[in-house]
């Protein structure tokens, strides 16, 4: 367990915390207008290895051989020149810090999006010490600046990560499919009708980072996945990205719990363990692995089929009726990956050099007005 305190003076701004992998959709934008829940759970925290934040520099300001030398091997918009290494944790896992007064300006039109660098100081020395983010479609948190904060250990030392097999026994799985509120809904508070069904933000930030491997795995090659949510994930994307002709690779769920691979798997979908972000590592195998989080991959290797649970006696009110009050069980779209994750991830793998995946990356926005994305 940490505490993190002020660099300078020293005061306190967290609770006690420990430390597990960057969610996957940490720096996802999700839609237009939606009301994303937070991002940490309370008494985590994460680090962020790459710079993140301003100030930023323009790709046309980047040399190729600087980029390359911070693992960027495509373009993008822009880059940070911010510090590397910026902690995330719950808004409300701060102590000690207030917002500094006036520096609204970091938001559009819900709230903050720290753009403009922190906006949240330290209550003892007023000093700027994190960026507080909760406008719309952007995860709710709050990003300790690093240069700003010192960690220092409390209660001995952390515990141990979970064993796989403890994560399966705990069994924690993410949906992939949630309410999604809009920002400012007018109708009765707490009812599921202020709500869409939607496939989950996590599932299609997660998605886009798999996607990427998968593209690198295939060689350019088809790629069949497995029936059921993981072919509803990925199968129409890969379709799409892929040529038809050459004999495709297989894809196939392997990880704790699950039977070895066959030798005719070509990609593995594994888990990254939530603590730690190591993914789920086979003996004696040559496929590509490609990472999922663990939540995701548990849906997918072991999906809970919705069945209806029957009630007796009089019901109680927060009960779904099944005749006038029940939401949709499913979205009402087809799987779309998140482009920005995706983006992110893809640049970020050296063959992305390869000609036909720079088509795909430079013909991302097209994919999107298909559909795919």
């Amino acid at each position: 367990m940490f505490v993190f305190v002020r660099a300078g003076c020293g005061a306190e701004l967290t609770t006690s915390l420990s430390q597990v992998a960057l969610p996957a959709h940490a720096h996802q934008i999700y839609g237009n207008g939606i009301q994303l829940p937070v991002l940490m759970e309370s008494g985590t925290f994460a680090v962020d290895s790459e710079p993140w934040g301003p100030p930023w520099r323009t790709w046309e300001e980047i040399h190729p051989d600087e980029a390359a030398a911070r693992a960027v091997y495509a373009p993008v918009h822009a880059l940070s020149d911010g510090a590397p290494g910026a902690i995330v944790i719950a808004p409300g896992d701060a102590r000690g810090t207030v917002l500094i007064p006036g520096n609204r300006t970091g938001g559009y039109c819900c709230g903050l999006d720290g753009a403009d660098g922190p906006n949240v100081a330290c209550a003892e020395c007023a000093l700027p010490v994190a960026s507080r983010i909760d406008d719309c479609s952007l995860w709710q948190a709050m990003w300790l600046a690093p240069n700003a904060v010192r960690r220092l250990p409390v209660d001995g030392a952390d515990a141990a990560p979970l064993s796989w097999a403890e994560l399966m026994a705990e069994g924690k799985g993410t949906p992939p499919f949630e309410p999604i509120a809009t920002w400012g809904s007018r109708m009765r508070p707490g009812h599921w009708s202020n709500h869409r069904w939607s496939w989950s933000p996590q599932w299609e930030a997660a998605a886009g980072q798999a996607l990427a491997h998968l593209l690198v795995a295939s060689e350019g090659r088809p790629v069949t996945v497995p029936d059921g949510l993981a072919g509803k994930v990925f199968q129409r994307t890969l379709n799409a990205l892929l040529p038809e002709g050459p004999p495709a690779r297989r894809a196939v769920l392997a990880g704790p719990g699950r039977p070895a691979p066959g030798g005719n798997a070509d990609i593995l979908l594994v888990p990254s363990h939530p603590q730690t972000g190591e993914a789920w590592a086979p003996a004696n195998t040559a496929a590509y692995p490609v990472p999922l989080p663990f939540g995701v991959w548990l849906q997918m290797a072991s999906p809970e089929p919705d069945l209806p649970v029957p009630i007796s006696g009089n019901l109680p009110k927060s009960a779904l009726r099944d005749d006038f009050d029940s939401p949709p069980l499913l979205p009402g779209r087809l799987f779309r990956v998140d482009p920005g994750v995706f983006q992110h991830t893809l640049v970020r793998l050296p063959a992305v050099r390869s000609p036909w995946l720079r088509e795909i990356l430079d013909g991302l926005t097209q994919h999107n007005r298909a559909g795919f994305f």
